[in-house]
């Protein structure tokens, strides 16, 4: 039962430290900050499908070229 009550202490102080890290420790970037990130992102996601797209067309002609000619 001891074993139990240490447990559920250990559980609460990790708890409790881990809320006191997040609202005091950790620097929160700004709003300004994450969409500029975001939109970074979202653009840099839409050339690398556009390239593997143009890529797999690529592959998909060459290979339908391939098996009609033999």
């Amino acid at each position: 039962m001891q074993n139990l009550k240490n447990l559920m202490e250990k559980l609460k102080n990790y708890i409790l430290d881990s809320i006191d890290e997040i609202r005091n420790k950790v620097s929160w970037s700004k709003f300004n900050e994450l969409q500029s990130s975001a939109i970074l992102v979202l653009v840099a996601s839409l050339i690398f499908a556009l390239v593997i797209g143009l890529i797999d067309f690529g592959f998909q002609n060459t290979l339908r070229w391939f098996y009609r000619e033999f």
